[in-house]
């Protein structure tokens, strides 16, 4: 019967959004509402959610405060990490309430959570006032759910006002929503500009780095991660850690021991006398922060990038990801992602749709072998994902960078059947050890 009304009825219809939260304030209540007992952090934004709560555990955890985090990739307790088989950025309300229940078990006086707009839509964290709540940054992403830009601000909003009377929002001051959030009425306020603040960034195939302006002082931040774009990351987690109370020069050198998030910027290492990350990209945005971010590993060599795009969601976004790609990128391989209820091929239609007509197209790596003279930028379409990845093996060169984009941390796959398994991660490492074997 439940599933016949969800298929009936809209997701945002107010009639279910009201059966999600009365689903959700049962299971705090059922719970005891732990988050009372608990300092609590919020994480929302559309890029950045995942490394941001990783890396606010992180310096809390070096601090020596017993904190937990879950977030779309993982669960954390005080520094031990286990994979989220969900992958969803808010789990359902009653696996989260057992879980702040599970840190209350294990000592913990501290929280992070990350807040995706679906949940907090849905009211999946009733009965949870965050201490701080912080945004990394906003695009356009998941409007095919909330229907206007303005309606998916609005449902991000909402983590702000549930912050305590005399708790604190973090806002980055450079988004274009930090007016609106600015505006709420609930606890106060503090700015990061990551604009202003980082100065000096610089990135290698292991590492980035910059200086910090914090409050009048300059301090040194070391990431043992690629890509520029997690230093905006850093310091957003390294404000919300002061109001925390954790003093940033501390927060900035206790980021020298995070290892990253997972699935996010991860390299992949077997020995290639190339670059292989494995990344969470499904944004435009996203897109063009990890392809800026390659192009400076990079330099003069080339990149190659595995794309595509999510099914049953904003089919808009496709036609931008093609063309970030092939803007930005060297050897473009169109393939399947998670396809849902769609057709996979009518997603890769809508990204090649994108790419401009005069960049070279070859459908399959048969037609490219084909080619007499192959072109030095090119595109090709390959559906199956695992031969689209062994395509950009056979045609990276030394120093170039492989991007394998949209799938990060996840370990399986979504299609029209269920899920099927897909470790994106544990996939490329088996197949650069096989290509240094057998190149």
């Amino acid at each position: 019967m439940i599933r016949l009304l969800k298929k009936l009825i809209p997701e945002t219809h107010p009639f279910r959004l009201l059966y999600h939260r009365i689903r959700s304030w049962l299971a705090a209540m059922n719970a005891g509402f732990p988050a009372r007992k608990l300092f609590v952090i919020g994480v929302t934004g559309t890029d950045g959610k995942t490394t941001t709560v990783a890396m606010i555990s992180h310096i809390l955890h070096v601090a020596g405060i017993k904190v937990g985090a879950v977030s779309t990739a993982f669960y954390e307790i005080n520094g031990i990490r286990t994979v989220n088989p969900t992958q969803k950025t808010s789990v359902g309300a009653s696996v989260l309430q057992a879980f702040l229940n599970r840190l209350l078990r294990e000592k913990c006086t501290h929280a992070v959570i990350e807040t995706s707009s679906h949940g907090l839509l849905q009211g999946r964290l009733a009965g949870i006032k965050p201490d701080i709540a912080t945004v990394t940054n906003t695009s356009a992403e998941h409007l095919d759910y909330h229907g206007t830009m303005e309606n998916y601000i609005g449902a991000k909003s909402m983590l702000f006002k549930t912050v305590k009377p005399d708790g604190i929002k973090v806002l980055n001051s450079d988004d274009s929503s930090y007016q609106t959030f600015l505006q709420i009425a609930s606890g106060r306020s503090v700015s990061y500009s990551p604009a202003n603040q980082i100065k000096n960034p610089e990135a290698s195939p292991l590492s980035c780095r910059a200086t910090f302006a914090i409050d009048g002082n300059n301090m040194a931040v070391n990431l043992n991660i690629p890509g520029n774009f997690n230093l905006y990351n850093a310091l957003c987690a390294v404000t919300v850690a002061a109001k925390a109370g954790v003093d940033p020069e501390f927060s900035c050198s206790a980021l020298k021991s995070f290892k990253g998030a997972g699935g996010r910027m991860e390299r992949i290492d077997a020995g290639q006398d190339f670059e292989v990350y494995v990344d969470f990209t499904v944004t435009p945005a996203s897109y063009e922060h990890t392809l800026s971010a390659a192009r400076k590993i990079a330099g003069n060599n080339r990149i190659l990038v595995l794309t595509g795009s999510c099914g049953d969601r904003m089919p808009e976004k496709r036609p931008l990801v093609g063309a970030i790609c092939a803007s930005e990128a060297d050897i473009v391989a169109v393939t399947n992602e998670d396809p849902y209820t769609e057709d996979p091929e009518k997603i890769i239609d809508e990204v090649m749709s994108g790419i401009p007509a005069d960049f070279p197209k070859f459908i399959g790596r048969a037609d490219f072998l084909k080619s007499q003279n192959a072109p030095k930028r090119f595109c090709v379409r390959i559906s199956d994902r695992l031969e689209a990845l062994r395509f950009l093996f056979s045609q990276a060169k030394k120093g170039d960078v492989v991007l394998l984009c949209g799938k990060g941390s996840d370990v399986t796959m979504m299609t029209d059947v269920g899920q099927i398994p897909w470790n994106e991660r544990e996939i490329a490492k088996r197949e650069l050890d096989m290509f240094l074997e057998h190149p």
